[in-house]
């Protein structure tokens, strides 16, 4: 099983994801947004799994391209897309709508690592029509919270050491979601640092740091949760 390109287009900006279909018919739609640095093998390695498990997923792009090539082109890149988050919800519509096109009448769900993570929340906030969302390791603090009820399940799954979130954000977030009456769950790993779920991450050291325990259950709660909105075939 292999990834193929796939090009789409927020307005001008031309964006290029990288799809991976299961071997029958899709009982899911996947959007995968993935870290600052873009695309890369450990998101891809997410997406080929649920490719596996029967969904089809888009790797989505965040940048077009000028996608960057090292961290610290990535960080500038993340900055600009972040400096306008209305913008920046726009580009992430883009990938829901082009995952849609090619796999419609089935559940459309969002998971996001690290800036997808945030990503995803951002989607929920912003009134996506999804089944389901799943934020690993992402930043949960907005300049837009929600100020409407929010339709699709949220999945929330933080290293509680996480350096780039503090107490205070998860805090909020609870408080946010609550006040939108939103179906969230939240999973908390303790000394558990950011980028927990990516293996070529060397352990034990800081952000990130990759923590298979974390890695393995938050990934088994996804899948529960896509077992429930889009189930197997009897």
């Amino acid at each position: 099983m292999r990834l193929e390109p796939l090009a789409y287009a927020d307005g001008a900006t031309a964006l290029t994801g990288w799809l991976a279909r299961p071997a029958g018919a899709a009982r899911a739609a996947v959007a995968v947004f993935p870290t600052f640095m873009n695309t890369s093998p450990g998101v891809e390695a997410k997406a080929l799994a649920l490719a596996e498990a029967g969904c089809i997923a888009l790797v989505a792009d965040f940048y077009g391209p000028d996608a960057p090539h090292d961290a610290e082109s990535a960080f500038a890149a993340m900055e600009r897309l972040r400096a306008d988050p209305r913008a920046m919800r726009a580009r992430l519509h883009a990938s829901l709508t082009a995952l849609a096109g090619i796999a419609p009448g089935v559940p459309q769900i969002a998971i996001g690592f690290c800036l997808g993570g945030m990503a995803v929340l951002e989607l929920a906030r912003d009134g996506a029509d999804l089944a389901l969302v799943a934020s690993f390791h992402g930043l949960l603090a907005t300049p837009l919270p929600a100020a409407a009820p929010i339709t699709p399940r949220i999945l929330v799954c933080h290293g509680d050491a996480d350096s780039l979130v503090p107490r205070s954000d998860v805090t909020a977030f609870w408080a946010e979601m609550d006040g939108v009456a939103a179906d969230w769950q939240f999973m908390s790993f303790a000394q558990v640092e950011h980028g927990f779920t990516n293996p070529l991450t060397p352990a034990r050291t800081p952000n990130p740091a990759y923590d298979a325990r974390a890695d393995r259950q938050s990934w088994a709660a996804l899948m529960g949760l896509i077992d429930d909105v889009a189930p197997l075939p009897a």
